[in-house]
């Protein structure tokens, strides 16, 4: 593991409970740091979107969608890597979003998301 593995902090953002608990224990079972929030609203009002080194998002929530907290964190200049986790991923494979954007269908191999996030902090 390297030493900016150890160093960052990876947001996850899913309404689900469990989606949002198995995330974050897998990821820090490998040694990552990891903050969670229930809604891309939960995360906005931290007003520390640029203190992560990426972002785990489901697309689908209560409230402001997953989509949405992208273009609007687009909208602020902050480029933080994002993977989308979700159940409808042709919505989003389409799209012209970016950036660093990644999509997993639910369910995920975790070796996928691992990777991903690997290879986006070196």
């Amino acid at each position: 593991m390297s030493a900016l593995e150890t160093h960052s902090i990876i947001a996850i953002i899913d309404d689900e409970e469990s989606v949002r608990r198995g995330t974050s224990s897998l990821l820090r079972s490998f040694g990552f740091k990891v903050r969670t929030f229930v809604s891309a609203e939960e995360f906005l009002a931290c007003d520390c979107a640029r203190a992560f080194a990426c972002i785990v998002s489901d697309v689908h929530m209560e409230g402001m969608s997953g989509l949405d907290l992208h273009a609007l964190l687009r909208s602020r200049n902050i480029d933080t890597p994002l993977i989308f986790i979700t159940a409808f991923a042709d919505e989003v494979i389409g799209r012209r979003l970016g950036g660093d954007v990644e999509v997993l269908q639910k369910p995920f191999q975790a070796e996928a998301l691992l990777s991903w996030i690997r290879q986006t902090l070196s």
